[in-house]
């Protein structure tokens, strides 16, 4: 099964491609780190991923769901976590938690309990880099999508991430790399 697929996925700003095109399979339990041109170019294509920006042309699913005409299917289903996650702080933490809890109709009490369980196995990671990851796995989506996480947590993520597929895109080798090191099955572009 194919967590998410993308065929000749592209976003467009008037005649301009700015994303794409992407021809790509996300297979269920699978890490896929993708290598963009641009910063601009990763963001809108782990956004595409997630369902949040709809493809100019092209096709993406989720799961076989089409995120034009599906959209809280895809939602469900994709956790998405943006590179520049804000300013979140430990203090923070439970507030955000009941709040994602909410937009995915989690438990609340439930979702602290595996938040605090995830937050853990984050050890290190600065809480404005961890609580973000824990808010888009607390509804256990099949897929994870991340733009541009720091290469030097990439062990921490991908085990945190275990039970999902994973999307990572990236803008420069090194970071790639420091994903595929840990991936269970790598398709990267």
């Amino acid at each position: 099964m194919i967590a998410i697929r993308m065929r000749d996925a592209r976003f467009i700003e008037g005649t301009k491609t700015v994303a794409g095109p992407l021809s790509l399979d996300v297979p269920f339990g699978a890490l896929v780190a993708y290598r963009c041109a641009s910063a601009r170019e990763a963001a809108i294509a782990a956004r595409l991923a997630a369902g949040i920006v709809k493809a100019s042309h092209g096709s993406v699913t989720i799961c076989d769901y089409d995120p034009t005409i599906q959209p809280v299917q895809c939602k469900r289903l994709a956790g998405f976590v943006a590179h520049d996650p804000g300013h979140l702080e430990q203090r923070d933490f439970i507030r955000y938690i009941k709040y994602r809890a909410a937009l995915w109709n989690v438990d609340p009490a439930s979702a602290v309990m595996r938040a605090q369980g995830l937050l853990e196995r984050l050890d290190g990671l600065h809480a404005a880099f961890a609580i973000p990851i824990v808010g888009a796995l607390i509804g256990s989506p099949t897929v994870l999508v991340m733009d541009r996480p720091a290469a030097a947590y990439a062990a921490q993520i991908v085990t945190v991430a275990a039970e999902c597929a994973l999307f990572t895109t990236h803008v420069d080798h090194v970071s790639a790399a420091a994903f595929s090191d840990h991936a269970r099955a790598l398709h990267s572009a």
